[in-house]
């Protein structure tokens, strides 16, 4: 049977199965069976007598069979990577159990609370760092559902304003490292996961950035989206307020320098960092290093003893440290993953034990906090897991049916600009993105669009600046995290609507929620837009 058959087979299958509700690893693994049986035996679909004369059921262990099991097993089920998903998932379940995000909340909204529209502000902020923590997007979006959202009706924001500004923001883990997203892509495309991190930092920021902007812009316009709060007995104000922040800052930098320069000092007693002709050296972690620890040290002692005093920093951090558990996880992810000390994986387990040894520091874990942490990442590891293996499947079948060059030859086969390609690709992402899990479009699109857009004219890509032909893979793995940002709020299925709708006032509806989403999918496609403009921009951390 050929291609063109197959693919429109595959294509009405896979609508009427997700339509009728199967799952879609085992409605990808379906059509998986049926696509291999259209092009290796098309006469058992008729005639089911004839089974075990083709060569697919003449012998089962070869063939196409075996190359596709080769696949599924051989190249994503047992890559070690995989093993961090599970790992950055308990990790964030235990934060949404434990009260580690709510004093960060607190923490932020002590020095943020008089700003016009300084809650929402906050909300985002805390979501980047979460995002930063442990890369997962339902538990955000749940988390701030269940602190913000009240705080801010109860202080009469508007009601779109602070959904959207929930959603958007809890969204914030596609594209910060470290996403899971990411790491699936790199795991699908065989790019480097580290430069997929680093690359997708700045573009993660932008969008993080333009949120907050926003935020600012419509509560300056319309004072009356977001009130302030009254100001309570004692509560430190204009430069009292600026000089506690001073004071815990002071200590934080005082803290983290010295421990940065106790490292350095250990690698250079224990000989670890000897200059080594094509060894690039431990980041932060040699002789030269430890004069600007030290003098750090020196400063931030300074400012706390003959600046703001022992009694402000006191009280400063008194007011602030509930931010400082989660910058030491982050420090701990990526601070091991970019100081070159350990892989993804072990940063993953990492961080989970972090946050683990915190909340047992805190008094606030238990046997109960750790066994729903571990049932709750049973259930989405298995969901993804299930969703890898069927889609695989089908990427699989359908590249052995000679799927993916066929529809490159379609598409380059338009005549139409190298920009008018990568845009088409752009709007079937976002379609699916509206309808689909991004676990299968990674796995089922990505094998299709990502060899289109390496064999594309790499001077055409874009407006501004030029990639290198190295970048391709990664640029692309950017955008289309930035896409699935976007499908997170896309109706009728955006699944950051139903996570808000679970934990919302029973007097929001979905329309209401999707309703609020309108300008912040603006703002996404704003920076899904400056990532097509200027390709060079996710190159910048890269060199």
């Amino acid at each position: 049977m050929d291609v063109g058959t197959i693919s429109l087979v595959l294509m009405l299958g896979l609508v009427v199965l997700l339509a009728i509700g199967m799952p879609l690893g085992f409605a990808s693994a379906f059509m998986a069976v049926v696509v291999l049986l259209m092009k290796f035996e098309p006469a058992l679909l008729m005639d089911p007598t004839l089974w075990g004369e083709g060569i697919l059921t003449g012998r089962p262990g070869s063939g196409p069979l075996n190359i596709l099991s080769q696949r599924i097993y051989g190249d994503v089920m047992t890559s070690y990577v995989l093993i961090s998903i599970p790992l950055f998932i308990f990790m964030a379940a235990l934060l949404e159990r434990s009260g580690i995000a709510k004093d960060m909340y607190s923490s932020l909204n002590i020095w943020l609370n008089r700003t016009r529209g300084g809650i929402a502000i906050v909300t985002s902020i805390m979501a980047v760092i979460m995002a930063a923590m442990s890369g997962i997007i339902g538990g955000e979006v749940v988390l701030l559902g269940l602190i913000a959202l009240p705080q801010m009706l109860r202080l009469g924001y508007n009601q779109n304003l602070a959904i959207g500004t929930i959603c958007a923001s809890g969204s914030l883990g596609t594209m910060i490292p470290p996403s899971i997203v990411l790491i699936i892509y790199g795991l699908i495309t065989e790019t480097s996961i580290k430069a997929l991190f680093t690359a997708a930092f700045l573009p993660g920021f932008m969008l993080a950035s333009f949120i907050i902007i926003y935020i600012i812009i419509r509560t300056r316009l319309h004072p009356e989206d977001a009130p302030l709060p009254e100001l309570q007995p004692g509560e430190p104000v204009g430069a009292e307020k600026a000089k506690l922040f001073g004071g815990f800052m002071a200590v934080l930098v005082a803290g983290f320098s010295t421990a940065l320069c106790l490292r350095a000092l250990f690698f250079t007693v224990t000989g670890q960092n000897d200059v080594i002709e094509g060894v690039e050296p431990i980041f932060w972690g040699t002789p030269a290093d430890v004069p600007w620890f030290a003098g750090l040290v020196a400063i931030s002692l300074a400012l706390i003893f003959f600046v703001f005093g022992r009694e402000t920093t006191a009280r400063g951090w008194a007011l602030g440290k509930g931010l400082v558990p989660p910058i030491v996880v982050i420090g701990v992810v990526l601070g091991s993953i970019y100081g070159g000390i350990t892989g993804i994986t072990e940063a993953a387990g990492m961080g989970a034990i972090s946050v683990l040894l915190i909340a047992i520091f805190r008094g606030e874990a238990s046997f109960d906090l750790v066994w729903d942490s571990l049932m709750r990442t049973l259930k989405s590891t298995g969901t993804i897991i299930w969703v890898t293996i069927g889609a695989t499947a089908l990427a699989g079948a359908y590249t052995i049916a000679g799927g993916p060059t066929y529809v490159a030859n379609l598409i380059l086969g338009t005549d139409l600009p190298t920009m008018g390609i990568i845009l088409i690709m752009m709007l079937i992402l976002l379609f699916m993105g509206a309808f689909m899990d991004w676990v299968g479009i990674v796995l089922l699109i990505i094998p299709v669009f990502l060899p289109i857009v390496q064999r594309l004219p790499i001077e055409e890509i874009g407006f501004l600046g030029q990639l290198e032909p190295r970048y391709i893979a990664i640029w692309f793995g950017v955008v289309f995290c930035m896409n699935m940002q976007v499908s997170f709020l896309s109706p009728p299925f955006g699944p950051a609507a139903f996570y808000l709708k679970s934990v919302a006032p029973a007097h929001i509806s979905l329309t209401d929620i999707f309703k609020g989403f309108l300008p912040f999918i603006c703002i996404q496609l704003c920076a899904l837009s400056v990532l097509l403009i200027w390709p060079p921009i996710v190159t910048i951390l890269l060199k």
